[in-house]
């Protein structure tokens, strides 16, 4: 656990500085104009890194098709993580029901109804329903920069309910998609450490729910389909995620009926930089003011 004293001291430094404007719910705050800077910098940055590779770019709104977290089992595993969209279905009388409810402060909740959407769990989700069928010779690779939702809402800055991620996804034959991670950890690593991060890297396990959720985990870890880069922003006992490296096996491929060129069961892999994190880890390392950034730094991020 991080300690409340590191949370606060970031978190006061952000505002202070106008980094990040607070609202009324932990983890939705808004960003300022420096913070924003800096975060389409990173971007950049990351696109540079990713310059030769030939990756289709794309983007989605942050909200899916809902059956793509019913279809693939996401609901068994991270249920506490799910944002489903509700929106209002009925006539005039239910209309001033629900206004009435509001106004006299009671719960109202129970007057709408689930719509076909729910926000997106993971920058890569809405991808792989578009990747049905056969794929070219050599696979796909695809890059975006999504919102993602997810349902913790914490008082730590970086722990956010809403938050981008600059993706890249690879599908294709198994033997490609350890290889593409590997070289992308060590592109992350060298990336970071450019910015003057101290950057690590480990194995890790998603967030599963409940008793379940520990076999699962247990088995991600002991076959090592997911990694971390680490960087220290709230401590140094607990460094934090900055990106997240992750073999999904054929998981996709089944569900969604991808496949390689010759017909087999597509394998897929993915790896996103959290964009508001490296941001936080660039101002908790170097200071709140970006100007006096190290010109190393600055050369990277504004060459």
């Amino acid at each position: 656990m991080a300690s409340d004293d590191g949370v606060q001291r970031l978190h006061d430094g952000l505002v202070a500085h106008g980094l990040i404007i607070p609202t009324r719910v932990p983890g939705s705050f808004g960003r300022g104009a420096v913070f924003e800077d800096i975060l389409d910098a990173v971007n950049a940055a990351i696109s540079t890194v990713a310059k030769d590779d030939g990756a289709e770019r794309c983007t989605f709104p942050p909200v899916i098709d809902r059956t793509i977290i019913e279809r693939t089992d996401y609901l068994d595993s991270f249920p506490h993580l799910a944002g489903t969209v509700f929106s209002f279905f009925g006539k005039e009388l239910a209309a001033r029901a629900l206004s009435e409810r509001v106004h006299e402060g009671k719960a109202w909740g129970d007057l709408q109804g689930m719509t076909e959407v729910c926000l997106s769990p993971a920058a890569c989700y809405p991808l792989y329903p578009t990747l049905t069928g056969a794929l070219p010779e050599g696979g796909r690779l695809v890059t975006m920069t999504n919102w993602v939702y997810r349902h913790e809402p914490s008082p730590e800055p970086t722990r956010m309910q809403s938050f981008r991620v600059r993706e890249f996804v690879r599908a294709g034959a198994p033997d490609a998609m350890v290889a593409w991670r590997d070289l992308w950890l060590e592109r992350g690593i060298t990336l970071l450490t450019a910015l003057g991060l101290p950057a690590r890297s480990d194995v890790a396990t998603d967030p599963f729910f409940g008793r379940a959720g520990k076999m699962l985990a247990d088995n991600q870890r002991g076959q090592r389909l997911k990694f971390e880069v680490l960087v220290p922003v709230i401590s140094d006992e607990n460094p934090t995620a900055l990106c997240s490296f992750n073999y999904h096996q054929d998981h996709f491929g089944q569900v969604f009926g991808i496949t390689t060129s010759d017909g087999a069961v597509a394998h897929t892999a993915c790896l996103g930089f959290g964009l508001e994190r490296v941001v936080m880890a660039l101002l908790k390392t170097h200071g709140f003011d970006p100007k006096a950034w190290p010109p190393s730094v600055r050369s990277c991020l504004w060459p």
